[in-house]
């Protein structure tokens, strides 16, 4: 790649179907951010700038300044993969990992995070069938999906205030 080639800007989301000439991998993080350098599977360097708030998923189209559609998919990461055959232990695993502000895919009989140790003891304390595994990961959006409060918004201070008469978590 040449050091003075002018770097290809993505700014902007297409919400009608198109024929994709480029593709752009990336892990949950960086698809949660509005800006950001990658490189597409081409090799070419980007330059990703797109409105606050919005979370790129697997399949989304962004159009590059030079006309191109880029096709976007989820890379492979190391995700914590917890099974339960009960309904129940389902629920009050998302209820404990959901009480955490942890950002959780939800498929038939599972729940995935991204892997961490600490969550994985929790989740075999409580009964959870744990695997740790490189897979997609497409975590469900949340209620505040759409404004500064996203999934994964990792205790930031704009969180507090939005629990009217708490002063903290006692998680």
């Amino acid at each position: 790649m040449n050091a003075d080639a002018p770097l290809l800007l993505i700014s902007e989301r297409l919400t009608e179907p198109r024929a994709a000439q480029l593709r752009l991998e990336l892990p949950f993080e960086q698809r949660s951010r509005s800006r950001f350098r990658a490189r597409l599977q081409s090799g070419e360097e980007v330059g990703v700038v797109l409105t606050r708030g919005q979370i790129l998923r697997g399949g989304d189209l962004l159009l590059a300044s030079d006309g191109r559609v880029v096709e976007v998919s989820a890379a492979s990461e190391w995700v914590s993969t917890l099974r339960a055959s009960d309904a129940r232990l389902l629920a009050r695993l998302a209820y404990h990992l959901g009480n955490r502000h942890v950002a959780l895919q939800i498929g038939e009989g599972w729940l995935r995070y991204s892997h961490d140790h600490v969550l994985d003891e929790m989740a075999r304390g409580l009964g959870a069938e744990l695997t740790v595994e490189q897979a997609p990961f497409e975590p469900e959006a949340g209620a505040y999906h759409g404004s500064d409060h996203g999934a994964a918004h990792g205790g930031d201070a704009a969180h507090g205030g939005h629990h009217s008469g708490e002063s903290g978590h006692s998680h």
